[in-house]
């Protein structure tokens, strides 16, 4: 490799690992909120379990790559969980209101009914990262040291290392998103919400593939839509954070 083959898979891998971060940002909210109402000890174990299920997802997409970007159906069933899970909880949520008490959280929900719930999502997730990886990699110019799951070793080691930086970003990030919720619990119905805006992200990468073309499949990638996205991104995490900060004065023993 010369001088400005090193520097350009550099500068990919970089990006790579900010783009990673963000993704994993959205996992690690839904996996936050699909662990919260389980005990300490088992929120750990089940979050260190949904960080080997990103891991061994995540790796297998590296290699099976080309058969996911051509599989709508994958993308579509990953949109129908993260929108269903959302729905659930706000039907939950808003019944609970009506019936004049609190939803119990988690009820029916075992600790490895969670960790399978985790392991879905996180499917979900690897093939989204991998597809917005491969968009990335396959721009690199080619090192001529074989292939790896169809893809240039270089290119498939650049997107294996943004991937692992990823799942570290996951593990700690979640970390930290379950004890905000604990803190300020009303930001739960925010991580909700976020989780729905992440499924609607996945419906949009569904309908915009070759084989349906139902919008055109550049949109996904256009300006207009990821400013879109992080703008109503945004404006849920700030909703989410006046709502929780006014309810925690309102009530300072649930940041206790």
């Amino acid at each position: 490799m010369d001088t400005a083959m090193i520097l350009e898979y550099g500068w990919v891998l970089l990006v790579l690992i900010g783009l990673e971060g963000i993704l994993a940002a959205d996992n690690a909210v839904v996996m936050a909120v699909m662990v919260k109402h389980l005990p300490d000890e088992q929120q750990k174990k089940a979050l260190f379990y949904g960080l080997i299920g990103a891991f061994v997802f995540r790796f297998a997409a590296l290699f099976l790559i080309s058969f996911l970007a051509e599989v709508w159906q994958v993308q579509a069933l990953g949109a129908a969980y993260l929108l269903y899970i959302c729905i659930s909880h706000m039907w939950k949520h808003a019944k609970g209101k009506d019936d004049g008490h609190k939803v119990k959280e988690g009820k029916g929900s075992s600790f490895w009914m969670t960790v399978l719930k985790v392991e879905i999502a996180d499917i979900a997730f690897a093939i989204d990262s991998m597809l917005a990886a491969v968009a990335l990699a396959i721009t690199l110019p080619a090192t001529g040291w074989g292939t790896i799951g169809g893809l240039d070793t270089g290119q498939f080691a650049v997107m294996f290392i943004g991937g692992l930086i990823g799942l570290i970003c996951i593990r700690f990030a979640a970390t930290q998103f379950v004890k905000l919720l604990k803190k300020y619990p009303s930001l739960e119905t925010a991580a909700f919400l976020i989780v729905g805006w992440v499924g609607v992200k996945l419906v949009v990468y569904t309908l915009a593939h070759p084989e349906l073309g139902i919008i055109p499949e550049h949109f996904p990638h256009s300006t207009v839509w990821k400013l879109t996205f992080w703008a109503v991104m945004i404006g849920i995490i700030i909703w989410g954070w006046l709502v929780s900060v006014r309810a925690a004065k309102k009530n300072p023993e649930s940041k206790a």
